[in-house]
């Protein structure tokens, strides 16, 4: 069984095209293990440790690892799940596919209707403009998870403005990866730092086309990835150091450091191109 890889313009993820059918129709996507437990393919991939997010798709796989590691090392072990799971004959989902969004109440399910009534008017054709695609992923207690992809990332901080003012109850807008599995964002400190990069910092990096999303809140480190226009900038350490970091540190002090995991390799389009030696 042959297995076709390609890359995708985010580091994080990478796309398995396994020459067969996998869901046939339509697209699920799992943000953890539990989210995963129905579907037998997912359970091998998540089984992978570190594996951070599976989608399905029609005839492929999109595989998301955690940022600190490396594909040369969870690669072969994504393979060999998947041959694994084709070679057994196993079904792609058991039972129903639990995707996102997915309403915990009433009062959810009509915030998330809404959420996609104003994404489809006026969120996705202001970011088709810009050559990318916005998805609703879930919300939460006023938090809502976006996958916004391509150089349209920078309009995160917008949208969120647009989404807070169109739906009082939308407290925090983030990208959906950043959402799973990390408890420091949860924190007390976690949502100030978030309050930070919502009120100060992003509106400042916007006029770049950029956009700080929040990854972690760890041992008083805040950990920090650079988005649209900001990735791959040659003043990527200026921006850290004199404007992220100085704000974070000056309202927060019992933090002691902001470090960046951004792959800047990847950078499509910075504001500042790194200089060429």
């Amino acid at each position: 069984m042959f297995i076709q890889t390609e890359d995708t313009a985010n580091a994080d993820r990478m796309r398995f095209i396994p020459g067969r059918e996998v869901l046939g129709d339509g697209e699920v996507t799992f943000r953890n293990a539990e989210e995963g437990a129905g579907s037998p393919l997912a359970r091998r991939l998540f089984d992978v440790a570190d594996v951070r997010a599976v989608t399905l798709g029609a005839d492929d796989l999109l595989v998301e690892k955690a940022a600190a590691a490396e594909w040369h090392h969870v690669k072969p072990q994504v393979l060999a799940a998947i041959m694994e799971h084709f070679m057994g004959n196993d079904p792609v989902i058991e039972g129903p596919a639990r995707a996102a969004p997915v309403a915990d109440s009433e009062a959810d399910a009509e915030i998330i209707a809404q959420l996609e009534e104003l994404i489809e008017n006026r969120v996705q054709p202001a970011v088709s403009a810009q050559g990318g695609d916005v998805q609703l992923r879930g919300y939460r207690a006023g938090v809502v998870e976006l996958e916004v992809s391509g150089p349209a990332v920078g309009l995160l901080g917008p949208i969120g403005n647009m989404m807070r003012h169109y739906v009082p109850e939308v407290t925090s807008v983030r990208e959906w990866r950043d959402t799973s599995a990390m408890p420091g964002l949860s924190s007390d400190v976690g949502l100030e730092v978030q309050r930070l990069l919502d009120q100060q910092i992003n509106p400042a990096v916007a006029s770049h086309g950029g956009y700080i999303s929040l990854v972690d809140v760890q041992d008083e480190i805040v950990y920090i990835r650079l988005e649209g226009g900001c990735q791959g900038c040659g003043m990527a350490d200026v921006t850290l150091k004199q404007g992220i970091e100085s704000t974070i540190l000056h309202h927060l002090p019992d933090l002691v450091a902001v470090r960046d995991v951004t792959d800047h390799a990847g950078g499509d389009n910075p504001y500042y191109q790194p200089s060429q030696k």
